[in-house]
C-alpha cells in the first residue's frame, strides 16, 4: 500500500437500524436471535457485503497483488513520476547522511541483497535508490514507499548491460550528478554499487573529516597470483591519493564513495561531470565512468581534501575472490566485498553464492523490499 493509500472504514451501522421482522422478533431476547436479526436486516446484509468486498480487495491471495492495485496504481505512479530528489532525501537521511545507488529493473535481485546486508547493520532506513528506470521505480515505491526517485530523463535500460557497453556507460556516468545533487542539499552520502555486501559497517572507517572517501584496485592488476600478503596495502598504509601506476594513471574505484558536503567534495563531483564529458563512450573507444573518475581526483587533488580508504577493509573482487590465504588473514577486517573483476549478472550472483555472499534466496525476509 503506498504513502497515500487509506483503507476505508467499514460502513458504521446505525445504532437504531438493528430492526426486525415479526418473524425473527421472538428471538430478539436471545443472543443468537440478536445476531440472526442483524445478519438478515438490510443493514446487516450491507455490512457483510462491505467486509467481503475490503477482505477481496485488500487481502492478497498468495503470490497475487490486492484488487486495490487496480484502484490506486494510477495515485502511485503520477506521485512516484513528481517525486524529488530533494523530497526524497529528506524523507530517507539520518542523521544528515544518506546511503545511495542506482540501479535498472535487470538488476533488482543484486540489489536486494546489497539492502539485506545493510539491513543486517541497522542502516536500511537511510537509504535511497536512483532508479534508472520507471518499472524500477514503481516497483520499489511499491513494496517500499519513498526509498526511490527517478532523476529524468532516464536511460535505456531494459537490459542487464555488461561492463564497457554503451548501456552501462549510460547508467554509470549518471552518478556524479546524483551524489552532486545530494551534497547541494547538504547531506553526507555514501554511494555503493549493487554489487557489494556489507560484511561489517563501513561508517567506522570513515576517520576525521575528509572531503572524498574513496577505495582503489590496484594490486588486482599486478601479475603474480595468488596475491603475496605483503603486496596488500595494510590498514596503516598512506590514505593519500595513491601515486599513478605504470600507465600514468591512478586506479581508484567509484564503486564505494563517501562525501560530504563540502566545497571541495562538490568540486571534485563537478570535474567528474566535466570529465566524462570529455571521454565519451563510442564504438571506437568504450569505456565508463571511473577512468574519468580517476581523472577528476587527480586535476582537484591539491584543493580536495581526499583520503583512501584501507585496502584490508574495503578489498575489490580481484583481490577477495582471487586464491590464497588473503582473506583468513584479514578476516575481522573486511567493511565492504565489491564483486567486481567478473562480467555479466549472473555470473556476479553464483560467485557470490560460491563464497557464502549471496542472501537474495534465503533472507528476503530482511530485506525492506521483500522477495524480488
Amino acid at each position: 500500500m503506498s504513502l497515500n493509500q487509506r483503507q476505508q472504514p467499514l460502513p458504521t451501522v446505525a445504532k437504531h437500524g438493528l430492526l426486525m421482522s415479526s418473524r425473527a422478533s421472538f428471538s430478539a431476547s436471545q443472543p443468537q436471535g440478536i445476531v440472526y436479526s442483524f445478519l438478515f436486516s438490510r443493514s446487516g446484509l450491507l455490512s457483510v457485503l462491505a467486509l467481503f468486498l475490503l477482505l477481496v480487495v485488500f487481502v492478497p491471495l498468495p503470490g497475487r497483488r490486492p484488487m486495490s492495485a487496480l484502484f490506486y496504481d494510477d495515485g502511485p505512479v503520477s506521485r512516484w513520476k513528481d517525486y524529488t530528489v530533494a523530497r526524497a532525501a529528506a524523507f530517507a537521511a539520518r542523521n544528515d547522511t544518506l546511503i545511495v545507488t542506482s540501479v535498472s529493473e535487470p538488476f533488482l535481485p543484486m540489489l536486494n541483497n546489497w539492502l539485506i546486508s545493510i539491513a543486517r547493520k541497522k542502516r536500511q532506513d537511510q537509504v535511497l535508490i536512483f532508479a534508472e528506470d520507471y518499472a524500477t521505480l514503481y516497483e520499489i515505491n511499491r513494496r517500499w514507499p519513498g526509498h526511490a526517485v527517478l532523476v529524468q530523463p532516464a536511460p535505456d535500460s531494459n537490459a542487464a548491460h555488461d561492463y564497457g557497453s554503451r548501456g552501462f556507460f549510460n547508467i554509470t556516468s549518471r552518478r556524479p550528478r546524483h551524489l552532486l545533487d545530494i551534497l547541494e542539499l547538504g547531506y553526507s552520502v555514501m554511494y555503493n554499487d549493487v554489487d557489494i555486501v556489507w560484511v561489517a559497517d563501513p561508517f567506522r572507517y570513515l576517520e576525521g573529516d575528509h572531503d572524498v572517501y574513496f577505495a582503489d584496485d590496484e594490486v588486482a592488476v599486478k601479475p603474480s597470483s595468488p596475491i603475496p600478503y605483503e603486496q596488500v596495502k595494510p590498514l596503516n598504509h598512506s590514505h593519500d591519493l595513491p601515486p599513478p601506476g605504470a600507465n600514468g594513471k591512478t586506479y581508484v574505484c567509484s564503486c564505494m564513495i563517501f562525501l560530504r558536503p563540502t566545497r571541495g567534495a562538490k568540486k571534485a563531483m563537478s570535474s567528474w561531470i566535466e570529465e566524462i564529458q570529455n571521454q565519451p563512450w563510442s564504438d571506437n573507444k568504450p569505456t565508463h565512468d571511473q577512468p574519468a573518475f580517476n581523472s577528476a581526483l587527480n586535476k582537484t587533488a591539491g584543493e580536495v581534501d581526499l583520503y583512501l580508504l584501507p585496502q584490508a577493509a574495503f578489498p575489490s573482487g580481484g583481490l577477495y575472490f582471487r586464491k590464497g590465504d588473503w582473506v583468513e588473514r584479514t578476516r575481522g577486517l573486511h567493511a565492504i566485498v565489491h564483486n567486481n573483476y567478473i562480467v555479466g549478472l549472473q555470473n556476479k550472483i553464483q560467485r557470490f553464492k560460491d563464497y557464502g555472499l549471496w542472501l537474495a534466496d534465503n533472507h528476503t525476509d530482511e530485506s525492506p523490499l521483500g522477495q524480488i
